[in-house]
């Protein structure tokens, strides 16, 4: 049995945790420590009073007072130090494994590269010691320094690497910060030598992301390194005066305010167009399926010119989608998409949008009152069941000895139907299960959930019994998997998802997966057709009372196939 942590040892590794992972969850913490949340709270309160963390909603950011930096560069990392996390946070969104970025020695994009710890395959082209030191912890990542003359923080300024070098990388995008910007002087900086560097790095790029916080707007320093033209994405805090915002419609393409609870993406690039100001309460930001919803919104409002997106995170909790919705009622939004999943708190949301008189689009989740779009859930499920079956009668002679069935009771009874079609699917293949050797368990719409009870139930379940999974998600069938693994019992199971998310999608890459396939939503295309109905709904257009999005059923083969 492991010994148990000391208060002094627990606390020191919640603090590691939160300079490797920042923004993870209480609960998750909670889960890594093997204590309770509220153990958790307590701790990080005791660290704020110890000055070794500033505490922020939902969790804490570290004092970080490592041995190699620089008294100058820690401490421009503590001014407005919350505000720089949450633009670095939002920021980081707009990379994905496998690029290339550039990103500048600025103390807010150190703040951004804590959030690209997870990323895998990055190659990194920085002039920042301290950044390119935090990206070189995960093996994966390739980080090219730029060398060159040394500031007082220690990070060069000036390019010994030949503009070839540069030019001939194909970077993604170039991420940087700035001592002053406005929409007519653009992005400048105190150092000349610094700007020229900014420069070089800005010309390689195929997009320029500025991160700024508000107290930068309207300042101005001796060299203007980027014109606020060249610009494809600014990153800002919520303390920004909105006068700013209409200064700068029509200068660049999208504007971000982040804000502790929300973020507002702005489109500037059609100044002469009705312009809607929609919002989008996720199901979960820890959630890979719902992160693409929400990814596949933002490149849809952008590309749209007219769109004003609103985010806030549900948090898979019906208190904070019930806070959201108030806030997105007082705000006078024009439309609201909603991503939620109790069904029993969905009138009570309606009610509040419809003393508002908000239009609402419910997403997966249906709502009395508003436009469904999602799953057709029974046709999605019964493509698995079938499948499903089909792999038993293969492998297994069509036996099996426990059905287990991870359900998510909140979400109510047209959700339910993606259980009913996966279990009508596996029966027209090799017949009814008796409801005897059928397990029930509720996978609380996370893997760490499921895998807790599909745990449980393989201990109970003999050596050498075969046990089949059908999922209420892919959340649910990776936390079965998990299970399955944790108790070296893959061969006695087989798995079917419903979702096809990014992870089941790597997991399928591995011919002897235990997850043979999953019913494929594709979660990454919703925003194109969300932002589409919502315009239509706002013209005032007839709409559909439900529209479905389209499905297929990924298997390990199509995977393999794929990927040569």
């Amino acid at each position: 049995m492991t010994k148990p942590l000391t208060i002094f040892e627990r606390r020191h590794r919640l603090l590691a945790v939160l300079r490797d992972r920042p923004g993870i969850r209480v609960a998750e913490l909670a889960t890594l420590l093997e204590v309770t949340e509220g153990t958790v709270r307590n701790d990080l309160n005791a660290l704020s009073r110890e000055g070794r963390l500033r505490r922020v909603r939902g969790g804490g950011i570290p004092n970080d007072e490592q041995p190699g930096r620089s008294e100058p560069f820690m401490a421009r990392l503590r001014v407005r130090d919350v505000a720089k996390m949450q633009i670095a946070r939002w920021a980081a969104e707009l990379v994905e494994d496998g690029d290339t970025v550039a990103l500048d020695a600025s103390t807010t994009v150190y703040c951004m590269a804590q959030f690209l710890q997870e990323r895998h395959s990055l190659t990194i082209v920085t002039n920042g010691i301290e950044v390119g030191r935090k990206l070189a912890r995960n093996p994966s990542h390739s980080v090219m320094l730029l060398g060159g003359l040394l500031n007082a923080d220690g990070n060069p300024v000036t390019d010994l690497v030949s503009e070839g070098f540069l030019n001939d990388l194909h970077i993604k995008s170039a991420f940087v910060s700035c001592y002053g910007f406005s929409p007519e002087g653009g992005l400048t900086e105190r150092d000349v030598r610094e700007a020229q560097l900014k420069r070089k790095m800005i010309a390689s790029a195929g997009s320029v992301i500025a991160l700024i916080d508000a107290k930068k707007f309207g300042k101005a320093s001796l060299a203007p390194f980027a014109r606020a033209g060249e610009i494809a994405h600014v990153f800002t805090d919520s303390s920004l005066q909105r006068s700013w915002i209409e200064q700068l419609r029509g200068r660049c393409p999208m504007l971000t305010v982040c804000d502790e609870d929300s973020v507002t993406d702005y489109a500037l690039s059609v100044p002469e167009a009705k312009h809607y100001r929609i919002g989008f309460a996720n199901l979960d930001e820890a959630e890979p399926f719902a992160v693409d919803v929400r990814r596949g919104l933002e490149r849809a409002a952008q590309a749209a010119g007219n769109v004003d997106l609103v985010l806030a995170d549900n948090q898979l909790s019906s208190d904070v989608a019930l806070a959201v919705a108030e806030k997105f009622a007082s705000d006078r939004l024009d439309l609201v998409i909603e991503y939620q999943i109790d069904e029993q708190v969905g009138s009570r949301i309606m009610d509040r949008y419809r003393q508002a008189g908000i239009p609402v689009i419910a997403v997966d989740i249906p709502m009395i009152g508003a436009t469904y779009f999602g799953v057709d859930n029974y046709r999605a499920g019964h493509m698995a069941g079938v499948e499903l079956g089909e792999w038993i009668r293969s492998q297994w002679g069509g036996q099996i000895d426990r059905l287990i069935v991870l359900v998510e009771p909140r979400a109510g009874t047209l959700p339910a139907a993606r259980i009913q079609g996966q279990l009508d699917g596996l029966a027209s293949i090799v017949g009814e299960m008796p409801a005897a050797r059928q397990l029930l368990l509720d996978c609380g719409n996370t893997a760490e959930q499921s895998e807790k009870q599909v745990l449980s139930a393989l201990r109970q379940l003999p050596p050498g019994h075969h046990a089949a999974v059908i999922s209420f998600n892919d959340d649910a069938a990776i936390g079965a998997l998990n299970a399955a693994r944790r108790v070296r019992r893959e061969a006695d199971v087989v798995i079917v998802g419903q979702g096809a998310d990014r992870r089941v999608r790597e997991a399928l890459r591995d011919p002897g997966s235990r997850i043979i396939g999953s019913t494929a939503y594709g979660p990454e295309c919703y925003g194109e057709k969300l932002i589409a109905l919502a315009q239509r709904m706002l013209r005032g257009d007839p709409v559909p009372p439900a529209v479905y999005v389209e499905h297929t059923f990924v298997r390990v083969a199509q995977r393999l196939a794929e990927n040569g």
